[in-house]
């Protein structure tokens, strides 16, 4: 993530942040991710995590590479 961050991007893509990862550990990403986003960074999430994605302000959910649902959070 450092190097992903060391430009100061406006978006960020990430993809399965907290795949891997034990529950401490994958919970301290999901609060930088949403800190980066009260800072003003866009945040593009992929996973399959769904107490991650219940975080978001707006989920989009694919199936077989179709859009199944828009959905905004908050």
């Amino acid at each position: 993530m450092a190097r992903a961050l060391i430009n100061e991007p406006r978006i960020l893509l990430a993809d399965e942040p907290t795949g891997n990862l034990d529950s401490a550990t994958g919970e301290e990403v999901a609060r930088l991710l949403a800190e980066l986003h009260r800072d003003g960074r866009t945040i593009v999430l992929v996973t399959h995590n769904e107490s991650l994605a219940s975080r978001a302000q707006r989920m989009i959910r694919l199936r077989d590479g179709r859009i199944e649902s828009l959905e905004r959070l908050a």
